[in-house]
C-alpha cells in the first residue's frame, strides 16, 4: 500500500475517506474532492471511525491526514447544513466536529496534517487541531464563516491555540486568507515546501518520530496538551509526576544506556 502523492489518485464515489498504513504512517485522505473535501457528517462519522482504530493499533506511530483533488479542506459542508437548517441537525454537527478535533488531540500518536490549496473554516480549524502541519507552498489558509455571516467559532479554538490573539482575531472578523509563509511566521504550520516535495517532507517528518521511543512520544503529547491549559504551578507538578513516570519506563532505562554505550536503543514500544 502507498502514502497519498502529491498529485492525488482520482476520487472513487463510494469512499470519502481513504486509508492506508504503510512503515508505521496512517494516511488518512479526505476524499470529496468535487466539494473541496468539505466536513460533511459522513465525513465526520468516517474520520471518527479510523480514528479510534488507529488509537488501538500500536504499530500506527503516525498519523498523516491529506485531501485529494485541489484543496485540503473548505470545512463544512454548507449546502448540507443549508439543506438542514433546524438547531438539532446543527447540534449534532457540531458535536461530531468536536468529538473528532478532541480525539486528534486525545490519541497517543501524532498527527500531522499534509496540506495543500486552501484549508478554510473548519480546513483551517483542521491544521490548528493536528499536532504538526507540513505544508505547500501553494497552500492558503482563512477562517472565512464572516464572509457569509457565520462567526468562525469552533475553528477560533484551535486557531487562537496556535498563533497569537491579534492574529486570530483579525483572520476571525476579516475572513481573510493568509498565504504558507505567513501562516508558518504566525506559527499555524512547521514547514513550507515546494508541492513536488510535499510528500518527502511528511515522511522525513514521520520518520524522525517513528526513531523515538513510542511510550515517550505517547506520554509527552498527552502531557503537552494537558500542561498547556493549567496554570504554571499546577502545569510543573504535572510534567515532574509524568518525567518520573517516565523515568520509570524500560524505554528511559534502554535509551540512556544506549547513550551511555553510543548504540542505537531497541524501543519496546508504548
Amino acid at each position: 500500500m502507498t502514502t497519498a502523492t502529491a498529485t492525488p489518485p482520482t476520487a472513487t464515489a463510494e469512499a470519502i475517506l481513504l486509508t492506508t498504513v504503510t512503515d508505521g504512517i496512517a494516511t488518512l485522505t479526505l476524499n470529496r474532492p468535487k466539494q473541496y473535501n468539505a466536513l460533511s457528517g459522513a465525513m465526520l462519522d468516517a474520520l471518527q471511525t479510523a480514528l479510534e482504530g488507529i488509537e488501538k493499533d500500536s504499530a500506527v506511530r503516525v498519523v498523516v491526514i491529506a485531501g485529494n483533488g485541489p484543496a485540503f479542506c473548505a470545512g463544512h459542508d454548507l449546502k448540507e447544513m443549508r439543506a438542514h437548517p433546524e438547531k438539532r441537525f446543527q447540534d449534532d454537527l457540531f458535536a461530531k466536529c468536536s468529538k473528532f478535533m478532541l480525539t486528534l488531540l486525545r490519541i497517543p500518536q501524532p498527527v500531522i496534517a499534509r496540506v495543500h490549496g486552501i484549508a478554510t473554516a473548519a480546513g483551517c480549524q483542521l491544521v490548528g487541531a493536528c499536532d504538526l502541519a507540513v505544508v505547500s507552498d501553494n497552500a492558503k489558509f482563512a477562517v472565512s464563516g464572516i464572509n457569509v455571516g457565520l462567526f468562525c467559532s469552533t475553528p477560533s479554538v484551535s486557531l487562537a491555540r496556535n498563533v497569537s490573539r491579534k492574529r486570530a482575531m483579525e483572520m476571525l472578523v476579516t475572513g481573510d486568507f493568509i498565504d504558507a509563509a505567513t501562516a508558518k511566521d504566525f506559527g499555524l504550520v512547521n514547514r513550507v515546501v515546494p508541492l513536488d516535495k510535499l510528500d518527502a517532507e511528511v515522511k522525513n517528518l514521520a520518520q524522525s518520530i517513528i526513531a523515538k521511543s513510542p511510550l515517550a512520544i505517547s506520554m509527552g503529547k498527552q502531557l503537552f496538551y494537558r500542561q498547556i491549559e493549567m496554570g504554571v504551578e499546577d502545569a510543573y507538578k504535572l510534567a515532574a509526576e509524568t518525567m518520573a513516570c517516565n523515568m520509570m519506563a524500560e524505554d528511559a532505562a534502554e535509551g540512556i544506556d544506549a547513550f551511555i554505550a553510543k548504540r542505537h536503543p531497541v524501543w519496546k514500544g508504548r
